[in-house]
C-alpha cells in the first residue's frame, strides 16, 4: 500500500511541474536536444570511417607477408622435387643434405618426407620423425585419400592449418613427382611432403608482433578454402564488424577479419567537447526561460498549502480514532483533587461493566482481585506522591469467576486551569501471561531434556573414540593421543611405538567368513589388553592394525620382551567352530629417541619397522634404525627416478642378436630394457626391475620396448637390413592386464616377425583363466609366443603342451657348464630333445665361446645367444654390426 501511495504522490509532483508555465520551456529543450543528437551523431560517423581505414593499413603488410612466406616455402620445396626428379635412386644421407641447405634458408619449414611409389623411406629431420619411416600412404586410412588426389590430379595440394602428431599446428603441403623418360615428363614417381610451421609463419609475417594493436581472426581452410571456418583468433572477432582482407595462396584463399584491441570505439576523442558547446547553448536559452516558469509556479505553491493546512487537524483526529479502535486500549483520566475518574467504552468492556459507572476511584478499586489489590494501589499512590509515571499489572475480577489480566500504564501532567491530572491506558495481557506461564513449565521439561542430551553426548564421544567391534581406542583417539604426547613431552617419560598387523587375517575372513574374522580380531584385541600395562596405550587403528604406546620405552629389553610375549600368544591356534585358526602377527618398534620428538614421527618409523618385519618373513618384530630409513628411502628414490624416466622417455631398447649354429646367419634379436640414467649412465634391468615392479609401472616399460623395437625393425627393414625375428620380453603383470589385447592390436605388429618371452618362472595355471586367455589372442595376433629360462622355473611338459609355444630358450646356468660337465651337457640334450618331439624351437643363451657354439650345433639346438657372438647393444650398432656381418671374424 505505501509503494501505491509513493507512487501517486511521485506523479502528483511531475503533474504540477508540467504547467503551461513551462511550456515554452519544453518547446526550447526539445530543439536544443535535437540539434545536440544529430551533430553527435555526425561526429560518430567520421571517427568509425576513420578507425576502419587505420585497421585496413595495418592489415595491408600482413597479407603481403602471408602470401610472400607461404609462397616462399613452397618454391625451395618445388627446387627439391626437382632434383629428386634427375637423381630418382636419391639415398637418405643425399637426401638429407638436400632438406638442410632448405631449412638453412630461414624457411618455416618444419620436416620433409619423401615416399617414392607411396611408401615413405626419406625424411628430413630423422629425429622425431622415426615412425614415419615405411608408412605406406595406400595402406593408411588418414593419408590415403590426400595421397590418391595428389596423384590423380598431378598437381599439389595444401591442407592446413592442421593439429600434428608431433605437437604443435603445421600447413601440410604435397607436391607429386614425375620423371622425365625420353624428353616427357609421364611417369609418376611419388609424393613429397612438407610441413610449415604455423607458428613460425605468424610470426615471420608480424601476427605475434607486439606492436600491433589489433584482435585478428583467420578463416579458410586448405588452399580450397572451406570459407567460414575459423582456425585463427576468436570468433567474437568475425561478429565485429571487421576490416576483411584476402590472403590468396595456391589453390584458394583465407580471409583476415580485424577489429582494434578491445573493440570498436564508439565514442570519439572529441566527444565530451562537441557536446559541451550545445550544452552550453541551450543553457543560454533555457535557464531564463526556466526562472520565469518557476516564479509563477511558486504563486501558485503558496495558496495550496493553505488549502492543505486547513484540512489537516481534520485528518489527524481520524486518525487517532482508528488506531485505538485497532488496538483495544482503553483510555481513562482521573482528576487528583477531585476523585472523579472518566473511563471511555473500551474501558467499561475490559472491566465487564454494562450499565452506567459513578466515576470515581472506587470504581477501579472494587474491581481489583483481592490478592492484588493492596500491591496496585500501592503502586498507583508511589506514583502520585512522587509525581512518577504509572506502570502496573493486576488481576480483575469479572462475573462467573473470570480472572482478566490489566496492564495500567499513565502519566501525570498540568490540565486547564492547572488541575493536576493522570492520564493512562489499560488493554487486556491475559494471553501474555498465560503463555508466559507455559513458557516456564517448557522451560523445566527443556532443562530436563538437555540433562539427557548431555549424558547422549558423552556416550556418542566414546563411540566417536573407540572401534565398536574390540572395545578398543580407535585411529581418531590415537591421533588425540599424539597430539597431548607431543604438548606435554616434557613431563612424559620416553615412549616406544609398537605398530602390529596381523598376519594370514585375509585368509581367514576369505575361507571362514567376516565373522571368524571378528572373532579373530577381538582375540588379538584381548591378547594386546593382557600384555600391556595400565599406562600402555591399545588402539585398533583399521583393519587387522593394531598400535602399542609404551611408556617404559628407556627400559632395556622391555620391548623386546613385549613383542616375543604377543608373538607367543598370537601364535597359539583359537578355535572357531570345531576349527582351529592359526594367525601370526608381525611388529614394527621404534623408539623416542628425546622428550621434544614428535610421536607422529615415530609412529612413521615404526611402519617402516613393520614393513621390514614382513619383508623378512613374518610372524617376528623389527626395530627401527637409520639404516632401515636410509634402505627404505633409496628404495623410494629409485622409484621416483624410474617415474622421471618414464616422463623422459629414459628407457631405451638394446638388442642381442641370435645365430643359426650351422649358417651362423642372424636369425633374430631380443629386445631388452636399457635405462640411460642421466647421471649413473646406463643401467642393466637388475637395477631397477624389482622397483618398477613394485611400483607397477614394469607393464609401461615392456609396452616402450615393444614400440622402440617395432619402430627400429621398420628402419632396418627400410634400410635393407633384413632381421628374421625380434623378440621381446613380456612380464607376469602385463600378461595379467585386461587391455593388453585391446593395446597390442593399436600397434602395426607383422604376423610371424614378433615373440613374446615369457619367464618360465610365471606359474601357468589352469585357474588363471586371464593369463590363458590373453596367451591364445596373443597367438591370434600372429605373435609367437617363447618360454625364456627355461630349466630355472615352472614350465613343465604339461605346461609346454598347453602352451605350444614357438620356441623355448635353455637358461644359461644350465649352458655354460656344458663345457666341463658330461652330465650338463646330457640335461641339456634332452631339453633340445623335447623340444624337437614337440616341433618347439630350442635357442640356447650364454653361449660364451666358440666351443659352446660347437656342441651345441652338434647337440641339435636350433639357436644360439651370448657373447661369443655379441653383447646386447643399441639400434644403430647392430644395423653396422649385421650391415659388417662382424660376428665372422669372431
Amino acid at each position: 500500500m505505501f509503494s501505491k501511495l509513493s507512487t501517486v504522490f511521485r506523479t502528483s509532483k511531475i503533474v504540477r511541474f508540467f504547467k503551461p508555465n513551462y511550456l515554452p520551456t519544453y518547446v526550447a529543450l526539445v530543439i536544443v536536444a535535437t540539434a545536440g543528437m544529430f551533430a553527435e551523431q555526425q561526429n560518430r560517423a567520421v571517427h568509425a570511417a576513420r578507425a576502419r581505414a587505420s585497421v585496413a593499413a595495418q592489415l595491408g603488410p600482413i597479407r603481403s607477408r602471408l602470401e610472400a612466406n607461404i609462397n616462399g616455402d613452397i618454391q625451395l620445396v618445388r627446387g627439391l622435387i626437382a632434383t629428386i626428379a634427375t637423381e630418382p635412386g636419391m639415398t637418405q644421407k643425399r637426401f638429407s643434405d638436400l632438406a638442410r641447405n632448405l631449412f638453412n634458408e630461414r624457411s618455416r619449414l618444419r620436416n620433409i618426407a619423401a615416399a617414392p611409389n607411396l611408401v615413405v623411406s626419406l625424411v628430413y629431420p630423422i629425429e622425431g620423425n622415426e615412425k614415419v619411416l615405411g608408412l605406406n600412404y595406400r595402406k593408411n586410412e588418414n593419408q590415403r585419400a590426400a595421397a590418391m588426389r595428389v596423384r590423380s590430379s598431378g598437381k599439389m595440394v595444401l591442407a592446413g592449418p592442421l593439429d600434428l602428431v608431433q605437437g604443435g599446428k603445421g600447413l601440410i603441403g604435397r607436391f607429386p613427382v614425375s620423371l622425365s623418360v625420353g624428353g616427357e615428363t609421364n611417369r609418376f614417381w611419388g609424393i613429397v611432403s612438407a610441413i610449415i610451421d604455423v607458428d613460425r609463419l605468424y610470426r615471420d609475417s608480424g601476427l605475434l608482433s607486439q606492436t600491433l594493436d589489433l584482435d585478428i581472426a583467420i578463416s579458410g581452410r586448405d588452399g580450397l578454402g572451406e570459407e567460414g571456418a575459423l582456425f585463427y583468433g576468436d570468433s567474437t572477432v568475425k561478429s565485429a564488424n571487421p576490416v576483411e582482407v584476402n590472403v590468396f595462396l595456391p589453390g584458394g584463399s583465407w580471409v583476415i577479419s580485424a577489429v582494434p584491441k578491445g573493440g570498436w570505439v564508439d565514442t570519439p576523442p572529441n566527444a565530451w567537447l562537441i557536446r559541451s558547446l550545445v550544452l552550453l547553448g541551450g543553457l543560454f536559452i533555457l535557464v531564463p526561460m526556466f526562472i520565469t516558469g518557476r516564479l509563477m509556479q511558486e504563486r501558485q505553491r503558496n495558496i495550496r498549502v493553505l488549502e492543505h493546512n486547513k484540512d489537516q487537524l481534520q485528518e489527524l483526529s481520524h486518525r487517532l480514532k482508528i488506531a485505538l479502535e485497532a488496538s483495544q486500549i482503553g483510555i481513562w483520566e482521573l482528576d487528583i483533587s477531585s476523585g472523579k475518574l472518566l473511563w471511555d467504552e473500551r474501558m467499561k468492556e475490559l472491566y465487564g461493566l454494562r450499565g452506567d459507572v459513578r466515576e470515581i476511584y472506587e470504581d477501579w478499586r472494587d474491581a481489583l482481585h483481592p490478592d492484588d489489590l493492596q500491591r496496585a494501589e500501592k503502586e498507583f499512590s508511589n506514583a502520585l506522591l512522587h509525581g512518577e509515571n504509572y506502570v502496573s499489572q493486576f488481576r480483575i475480577r469479572l462475573s462467573g469467576n473470570r480472572t482478566r489480566h490489566i496492564r495500567a500504564v499513565g502519566s501525570i501532567y498540568t490540565g486547564a486551569g492547572g488541575r493536576e491530572k493522570i492520564v493512562g491506558v489499560n488493554w487486556d495481557v491475559t494471553a501474555d501471561v498465560e503463555n508466559s506461564e507455559r513458557l516456564e513449565a517448557a522451560k523445566g521439561q527443556a532443562e530436563a531434556h538437555s540433562a539427557e542430551l548431555e549424558a547422549a553426548r558423552h556416550r556418542m564421544e566414546f563411540n566417536a573414540l573407540h572401534d565398536p567391534l574390540t572395545g578398543l581406542p580407535n585411529r581418531r583417539y590415537l591421533d588425540e593421543i599424539l597430539v597431548d604426547r607431543r604438548s606435554s613431552a616434557a613431563t612424559q617419560d620416553l615412549a616406544s611405538i609398537f605398530h602390529i598387523d596381523l598376519d594370514r587375517f585375509k585368509e581367514i575372513n576369505d575361507t571362514l567368513g567376516h565373522a571368524a574374522g571378528d572373532e579373530i580380531l577381538r582375540h588379538a584385541a584381548q591378547i594386546l589388553r593382557d600384555n600391556t600395562g595400565d599406562d600402555d596405550f591399545v588402539g585398533r587403528i583399521g583393519g587387522d592394525e593394531f598400535v602399542i604406546i609404551s611408556r617404559n620405552g628407556g627400559v632395556e629389553g622391555h620391548d623386546a620382551a613385549l613383542a616375543q610375549r604377543i608373538i607367543d600368544a598370537m601364535s597359539v591356534p583359537v578355535k572357531y567352530k570345531e576349527q582351529d585358526c592359526r594367525i601370526g602377527v608381525s611388529i614394527g618398534i621404534a623408539h623416542q629417541t628425546k622428550r621434544e620428538e614428535a610421536l607422529t614421527h615415530v609412529l612413521v618409523n615404526a611402519d617402516i619397522a613393520l614393513y621390514e618385519a614382513k619383508r623378512r618373513g613374518r610372524n617376528r618384530h623389527e626395530v627401527f634404525t637409520h639404516s632401515l630409513k636410509t634402505a627404505v628411502f633409496k628404495t623410494k628414490q629409485t622409484a621416483d627416478e624410474i617415474l622421471r624416466g618414464l616422463e623422459q622417455n629414459e628407457f631405451i631398447a638394446y638388442f642381442q642378436p641370435q645365430f643359426c649354429p650351422a649358417s651362423l646367419d642372424i636369425t633374430g634379436v631380443e629386445a631388452l630394457a636399457r635405462w640411460d640414467h642421466p647421471t649413473k649412465g646406463l643401467l642393466a634391468p637388475h637395477a631397477f626391475l624389482k622397483t618398477a615392479e613394485d611400483i607397477n609401472v614394469l607393464s609401461e616399460i615392456d609396452q616402450r620396448i615393444l614400440e622402440q623395437a617395432l619402430f627400429q625393425s621398420r628402419r632396418w627393414e627400410a634400410s635393407g637390413i633384413d632381421i628374421p625375428k625380434l623378440s621381446v620380453n613380456l612380464s607376469y603383470h602385463r600378461l595379467h592386464d585386461e587391455r593388453l589385447i585391446d593395446r597390442l592390436s593399436q600397434l602395426i605388429i607383422p604376423k610371424g616377425k614378433v615373440s613374446f618371452e615369457l619367464l618360465e618362472s610365471i606359474s601357468f595355471d589352469e585357474s588363471d583363466m586371464t593369463v590363458l586367455s590373453n596367451v591364445e589372442k596373443i597367438k591370434n595376433l600372429g605373435i609367437d609366443i617363447e618360454i625364456d629360462d627355461f630349466g630355472t622355473g615352472y614350465a613343465s611338459i604339461v605346461s609346454l603342451l598347453k602352451l605350444t609355444p614357438r620356441r623355448l630358450k635353455i637358461d644359461r646356468q644350465l649352458v655354460i657348464p656344458i663345457l666341463t660337465s658330461a652330465k650338463q651337457r646330457q640335461l641339456v640334450a634332452s631339453i633340445i630333445d623335447i623340444g624337437t618331439s614337440l616341433g618347439i624351437e630350442v635357442i640356447a643363451e650364454g653361449v660364451e665361446t666358440m666351443e659352446h657354439a660347437r656342441i651345441l650345433k652338434d647337440l641339435g639346438c636350433h639357436g644360439l645367444q651370448g657373447y661369443a657372438f655379441a653383447r646386447p647393444m643399441s639400434a644403430n650398432d647392430l644395423a653396422n654390426f649385421a650391415r659388417e656381418r662382424r660376428w665372422l671374424a669372431a
